[in-house]
């Protein structure tokens, strides 16, 4: 079966780097999956998992937004953060999802509503990696 080369990276560095048979990740505006040949694009990602397919099963990162590029033989992830579900820190990610909910349900003006939604959004789907692998 043909394959893609994926590369995820971060400001911190590389953080894969192998061949996959299918990449599955929800862009900005809508879910993709890319097969070997893909015609060229470049979206940009929403906070989400990106699934790596191949025949000895599928691996999954969480990405923190940022952009992905396709050619017909590579995957680049441009991610402001990636991490596989053995880094994530489970009860860190809940302390997040927590103090997010609770500022979301706070009646205080001074809470940054967009930053609380966006930090939620990150330990929910931290959370979703790391326990659904």
């Amino acid at each position: 079966m043909k394959t893609l080369t994926v590369s995820v990276v971060t400001p911190d560095g590389p953080v894969l780097e192998d061949t996959y048979e299918m990449v599955s990740c929800k862009a900005e505006n809508g879910e993709l999956g890319i097969l070997p040949g893909h015609i060229p694009l470049v979206a940009p990602l929403a906070i989400s998992a990106v699934r790596l397919k191949r025949d000895s099963g599928e691996d999954k990162l969480a990405i923190n937004g940022g952009f992905l590029e396709v050619r017909p033989d590579k995957v680049t992830i441009l991610a402001q953060s990636a991490e596989k579900p053995s880094e994530i820190d489970v009860a860190r990610a809940q302390k997040a999802r927590e103090r997010a909910e609770q500022r979301l349900r706070s009646n205080d003006d001074h809470i940054d509503r967009l930053r609380a939604e966006l930090a939620l959004r990150r330990a929910a789907n931290r959370l979703d990696v790391a326990q659904n692998n």
